[in-house]
């Protein structure tokens, strides 16, 4: 959730504008002779393979996330050795976006150069970058990490879960039950834009006053100036009225800050935790993808700041034994490479993408190409993912029909909490929050 700033609003502006644009190059994709386009095909690896790609941001000052093109080639050698997708050896390229606008683009235009039969499990924040070359190409987009509203609006792109969006709105839907005056700590971004638009539907939906909107840059190495804004707002002592003035709440209720800083959500809580003792009690909330298992353990597990706390995620916990599957995956194809983490929400987002991917490839009788793929997912074809997600599908009459994510197919997530400083299941089963999402874009 970050990117460099321009002018243009996010939310309502992507909603109106993108999806006719973007729709012009889907059809100039599907009469690629006319248009001077060849799809990408299935003998790119070689006679009968498949070819696909990968891309992520790695060794960036911001948000990085290198666990998802390294669980994309562990997934293809361990499918590989398997006899490959439905026979076919699967190749996976890889490409860094940098946290770069043209990076990301010229990701996409390696795809279409390379004839990749689609995108598969990536992260980018670039979205109106890259998915116009790969939409010019025909070539879909699998499982993107959802950073972006373009991901729920353009026709190339096959989503796997709710995104951001959901993540946001189903969070602040549980904080307005247990919280006092919430404070978001979000960037200062094109991305980071929509988040308070988002948190503030799931308040609403509650009964709960709006949040604080507090600002930081993305790539900062210490939030100090952050961390004593937050907690003073969200302990202050005169918060009778729950409805009228922004960032306040139920005033017998602890205050809850949520940062939603990516990467650098760690680096916040850093300074959170030194500052924190000078001041009332308060809640931490977040969403998995700026918070897993890892940051929890380095933050003090069961003592740190996180105890308690509400985290929202996509999918189920990854104690879950429904990752076990990946899990063996990554043991026996990857067991050394520490970029790769089965509680990464990036790398559990690829796993997905991928299963999706094997799917649509047995679900073919004949050639692979970017075309098929594309009519297959358009066609109707179901998706199961063992329970990680549900069943997924992307037929026209399957999306959810939220304005502004037209593109929705999965607006579902799970409530997790840290208790004993392990981050467990809150409560069985998915959240829904197409309401949710419907209202924030209403609004």
């Amino acid at each position: 959730m970050t990117g460099r700033r321009r002018t243009r609003s996010t939310f309502r502006t992507t909603t109106l504008r993108t999806p006719f644009r973007l729709s012009a190059l889907a059809v100039c994709a599907a009469l690629a002779a006319g248009c001077g386009v060849i799809p990408g095909t299935s003998d790119g690896a070689g006679s009968g393979g498949i070819t696909v790609m990968t891309w992520a941001p790695e060794d960036t000052s911001a948000t990085n996330k290198p666990g998802m093109p390294a669980m994309a080639q562990a997934y293809a050698r361990w499918v590989n050795s398997q006899g490959g997708l439905n026979g076919r050896k699967l190749k996976v390229l890889t490409c860094n976006d940098h946290n770069d606008r043209v990076a990301a683009a010229k990701c996409a235009r390696r795809a279409a150069d390379e004839d990749v039969v689609a995108v598969v499990g990536s992260y980018s924040q670039f979205g109106d970058d890259f998915l116009g070359p790969l939409a010019s190409a025909g070539i879909p987009y699998i499982g993107g990490y959802g950073v972006t509203n373009d991901e729920f609006t353009n026709p190339m792109s096959y989503p796997v879960n709710g995104g951001s969006p959901a993540l946001l709105a189903g969070l602040g839907k549980e904080l307005a039950a247990v919280c006092g005056p919430v404070a978001l700590v979000r960037p200062d971004t094109i991305a980071g834009d929509q988040l308070p638009q988002l948190l503030d539907s799931g308040l609403k939906a509650g009964g709960h006053a709006q949040a604080l909107d507090q600002l930081a840059a993305e790539d900062a190495t210490e939030y100090g100036t952050q961390t004593k804004r937050a907690l003073e707002r969200t302990t202050e002592t005169d918060t009778t009225d729950t409805t009228d003035t922004e960032g306040e709440g139920d005033g017998e209720k602890e205050g809850c800050v949520v940062p939603a800083l990516g990467d650098r959500t760690n680096t916040f809580m850093d300074s959170f935790r030194r500052d924190r003792a000078d001041y009332p009690d308060v809640r931490t909330a977040t969403v998995l993808g700026s918070v897993d298992q890892t940051v929890i353990n380095a933050n003090g597990g069961r003592s740190g700041p996180y105890e308690d706390s509400y985290i929202t995620g996509w999918y189920p916990v990854a104690s879950d034994a429904r990752w076990d599957d990946m899990k063996k995956v990554i043991s026996e194809e990857a067991f050394d490479d520490n970029r790769i983490d089965p509680q990464d929400a990036g790398v559990q987002t690829t796993w997905i993408a991928y299963t999706v991917l094997k799917a649509v490839v047995e679900s073919l009788d004949g050639e692979v190409s970017s075309t098929t793929v594309r009519r297959a997912l358009d066609d109707g074809l179901q998706v199961s993912t063992g329970g990680l997600t549900p069943t997924l599908r992307w037929r026209f009459q399957d999306l959810l029909s939220v304005v502004g994510f037209p593109r929705l197919v999965n607006a579902q997530v799970t409530l997790q909490v840290v208790r004993d400083g392990r981050l467990v299941a809150a409560r069985k089963g998915f959240v829904n929050t197409t309401k949710l999402l419907e209202n924030a874009a209403d609004g």
